[in-house]
């Protein structure tokens, strides 16, 4: 019998490891990989990786003056060691994180990405084997405008909690997006009280509505459901664009024999009568749209802060080797 994991792939989607775990990612043979501050910084505890971060640290030692400047430096190049690590692994590409503290900063977060993309140029890979992450604030998403119609960067809009996020982002032209399912229905379940089954999950619901809208109008962005909390969502997304999934929920599926049918359906999606909307040149009507969406405005603000203290934390650990 073949294994969950394997008939979710057979499905057409894309299975993307949602780690900073080297191992772990080549275990499930996943098309890309993910990453995020929390991983790296859970990954940069373990001894296995120190030699990343002494690399990291030599680095910013050489181009950086303060402690400061030498572990924001170090910091990127962090991002890059492993970047580069998991591209040994995965034949895709790799999300490499822009830091959240930037997530309101259009031109900040274009400098970042450029810089980024310029260290791994540096390590001789490929821009086309990168995607820049991105917060999908109004700023966000417009500096992946810019980055892909510019730059020719690929982008990944993450952080994306509604339908407003994701019209937005498909006018970007982003090349993919990462709604994130599980957080939608944990706040679902904190604010009713209520326990879903996959097939009513209001974060599964969510992806599947997206997809249809990009589906109905032919819009090339990827949609790459994130942040799961079983496997019950998961399969409920088969047929969807790219899945990224943690270590521990692709070793479910991987010991699985359960069936997993095709939900999604590109084809299917274009018969839909769904309405057409625009945000990428109305900031008010986005803005307002977007905080008519309690759901979405806290997880979008709640994330980015969790992100941006992963990576102050991050920095502690640099600036402590950069002193030592």
């Amino acid at each position: 019998m073949v294994s969950s994991l394997e008939q979710l792939k057979a499905t057409g989607t894309v299975v993307v490891s949602d780690s900073g775990d080297f191992e772990s990612i080549a275990k499930y043979k996943p098309q890309d990989a993910t990453t995020n501050p929390s991983l790296i910084f859970a990954a940069a505890k373990k001894p296995e990786y120190a030699s990343l971060i002494d690399a990291a640290v030599a680095y910013g030692k050489a181009h950086g003056s303060t402690v400061e400047e030498q572990a924001s430096e170090a910091l990127d190049q962090l991002l890059v060691e492993f970047g580069r690590e998991i591209l040994k692994i995965v034949p895709g590409r790799v999300s490499t994180e822009v830091d959240a503290r930037l997530s309101f900063d259009k031109e900040g977060t274009i400098a970042k990405a450029l810089k980024i993309i310029d260290l791994y140029k540096a390590q001789g890979i490929d821009k086309d084997r990168v995607l820049i992450k991105i917060a999908s604030t109004y700023e966000g998403i417009q500096a992946a405008r810019v980055l892909e119609s510019k730059y020719q960067i690929h982008t990944n809009l993450t952080l994306l909690f509604s339908y407003v996020q994701a019209v937005a982002c498909a006018e970007a032209g982003c090349t993919l997006i990462s709604p994130f399912v599980g957080r939608i229905m944990d706040w679902y379940k904190a604010s009713t009280g209520k326990t879903y089954t996959a097939e009513e999950d209001p974060g599964v619901k969510s992806v599947q509505s997206i997809f249809n809208y990009y589906k109905k109008y032919g819009y090339k962005t990827i949609v790459m459901g994130a942040s799961f909390r079983n496997t019950g969502e998961i399969t409920e997304l088969a047929g969807v664009d790219f899945l990224t999934i943690s270590p521990n929920l692709l070793e479910e599926l991987y010991n699985s024999e359960a069936p997993v049918p095709k939900k999604l359906d590109a084809a299917a999606a274009a018969t839909l009568d769904i309405p057409k909307k625009t945000y990428i040149d109305d900031e008010s009507t986005f803005r307002y749209d977007f905080n008519e969406d309690q759901m979405a405005t806290e997880k979008l603000s709640d994330g980015i802060r969790k992100f941006a203290a992963d990576t102050i934390l991050l920095l502690d650990v640099i600036k402590a080797k950069i002193t030592a």
